[in-house]
């Protein structure tokens, strides 16, 4: 009953999340993906879903505390970082069990 109500409390937060593109300061990072792969709701989503509100949280932490332009430089290093990171272990767990991230090549 725990598990089931702690992937309903993640669905519905990650149906209210701000996109990680809404953060102000920094143009370029890494998308967060919207949907699971192959439509597949497991919990790799949700843990995939955790990391990304994580990385959010902790970049919201640490441009608070930053001091000069160094700083806010790592903590955006640090957050692509950790949304690459997040991304790379949920596809590659979907991968394990068979499911594929689709992709259109479009010339040679």
């Amino acid at each position: 009953m725990r598990i089931s109500s702690l992937f309903l409390g993640l669905a519905a937060v990650s149906a209210t999340t701000v996109p990680a593109a809404a953060h102000v300061g920094e143009a370029e990072h890494p998308v967060v993906r919207s949907e699971p792969i192959a439509g597949v709701y497991n919990r790799f989503w949700y843990n995939y879903l955790t990391d990304v509100l994580e990385a959010d949280k902790e970049l919201k932490s640490d441009l608070r505390r930053a001091t000069d332009e160094e700083d806010k430089r790592d903590a955006w290093e640090e957050y692509r970082h950790e949304l690459v990171d997040a991304d790379k272990d949920y596809v590659e767990e979907m991968r394990d069990r068979n499911y594929r991230v689709g992709r259109v090549t479009i010339g040679n």
